[in-house]
């Protein structure tokens, strides 16, 4: 009997507190035991790197679709629906492949894996079956011991390195940046862009180098970059690294991609949750560290509205007054809430923290609230921003953008395995 999609959330949501546990060994062997669908994926695309990769996957399957190519992608975390995270040709998986490809990850032994390599598996099953002529994965944390690292792919790209998820990658640039590029592999073309700290691409590129690719390009933006539909200037840095892997496609002979096809790939590419605004003057952007903070209030300071209102919902295990930094002085008040999961900072701590930053600051006890007192306060003229996690940004999106949401809500588990 084919496992339900409500069956298998609740199943997922139990593996969760099992925690994370990084490693190739039991991926590979289950992967091995339901015969290797990371071996019909089309040709692979693998994409790496603290920030910028969402939006870099997003462009790449853009053009391939522009390209008239079935183009499979794998990306996480969701926002709303774990269907988010396996695509073909744009299309949310429907319930039904998805427990289908459960069903055969379970009976190869895959519910004793951990949350991350159960949706690792279902989504290659998913993508699989689907037949695409490529595949673009993201990586879920790291690289070098994430599940994606198990299939594999002539074409990999580190969009770049910035300060997060120190609890698992190392505490230094230099450690996080071993971490990442450790999914390129010999043979394979390597692609370094720029959405990062400037300090860690040597680093990078002597890494790629030593795993023996064919090939390192570098890229950088520049007034070549290609425009495409998302908001922020950071975004050209993403776009070079996307033409970059269109043009390895192209050199495969995986993908015909002129100008014009190019262009229409870019102009019609979106990428929920960042730098999104879902209705004028209201404005969703996941900015969950210091780095992407940075962006954030970047783009923000181009936006001639006033006045400016910051909604923001953080977890208590993120670099907190990193993330406050930046985007503190970008608006004229802040209402600190929270999102509705154990990992959120309460927020009276968050305000706290806020008013150090110098924030005129309040609080809401949720984001329901915190969203209609904003969206009262500026009025017609202003701009409200909803930032600080992905989790809030899939609480809020759903009032006010249609999209598939689960009876359950998942997310990926924060701690190291006990």
């Amino acid at each position: 009997m084919t496992t339900t999609y409500p069956e298998l959330l609740a199943r997922l949501y139990a593996a969760r507190r099992a925690g994370v546990v990084l490693g190739l060994e039991r991926i590979t062997a289950l992967l091995a035991r339901l015969d290797h669908p990371e071996r019909r994926l089309g040709t692979v695309v693998h994409v790496g790197g603290t920030n910028g990769k969402g939006s870099t996957v997003a462009m790449v399957a853009a053009v391939a679709r522009a390209a008239g190519r079935r183009v499979g992608v794998y990306t996480s975390p969701h926002l709303a629906s774990l269907r988010e995270r396996f695509t073909v040709d744009g299309a949310l998986a429907s319930e039904d492949a998805v427990g289908s490809a459960a069903e055969r990850v379970a009976a190869a032994g895959g519910d004793e894996l951990t949350f991350f390599e159960q949706v690792t598996a279902i989504g290659l099953v998913v993508l699989a079956d689907a037949e695409p002529d490529l595949t673009v994965l993201e990586v879920g944390l790291g690289g070098r011991l994430d599940a994606t690292n198990a299939v594999p792919a002539p074409i990999a790209a580190v969009t770049g390195v910035a300060l997060d998820h120190q609890q698992f990658l190392g505490d230094t640039l230099r450690a996080i940046a071993g971490e990442k590029a450790g999914i390129w592999k010999p043979g394979q073309y390597a692609i370094i862009g720029a959405a990062g700290e400037a300090e860690a691409l040597p680093w990078l590129a002597l890494a790629a180098w030593s795993a023996g690719v064919s090939e390192v390009r570098i890229v950088e933006p520049d007034a070549r970059s290609p425009a495409t539909a998302l908001l922020g200037a950071h975004q050209r840095a993403n776009a070079a690294c996307a033409d970059a892997l269109v043009d390895a496609l192209v050199a495969r002979g995986a993908l015909v991609a002129p100008a014009e096809v190019r262009a229409a790939g870019y102009a019609q590419v979106v990428h929920p949750g960042r730098l999104d605004e879902v209705v004028p003057g209201l404005l969703l952007d996941g900015a969950h560290n210091p780095h992407g903070a940075a962006a954030l209030a970047a783009y923000v300071a181009t936006r001639p509205e006033r006045p400016k209102v910051l909604v923001v919902a953080v977890s208590a295990d993120k670099d907190v007054d990193g993330i406050l930094a930046p985007l503190v002085p970008r608006f004229d008040a802040v209402i600190a809430t929270r999102y509705d999961q154990a990992r959120a900072l309460e927020p009276a701590a968050l305000a706290a923290r806020a008013r150090a930053a110098g924030a005129l600051c309040e609080t809401a006890p949720d984001l329901t609230d915190a969203v209609d007192r904003a969206r009262a306060a500026v009025g017609r003229g202003g701009l409200v921003v909803v930032a600080g996690s992905l989790f809030a940004i899939g609480e809020v999106r759903p009032r006010f953008a249609p999209m598939a949401i689960d009876p359950i809500r998942l997310s990926d588990p924060s701690t190291p395995a006990t």
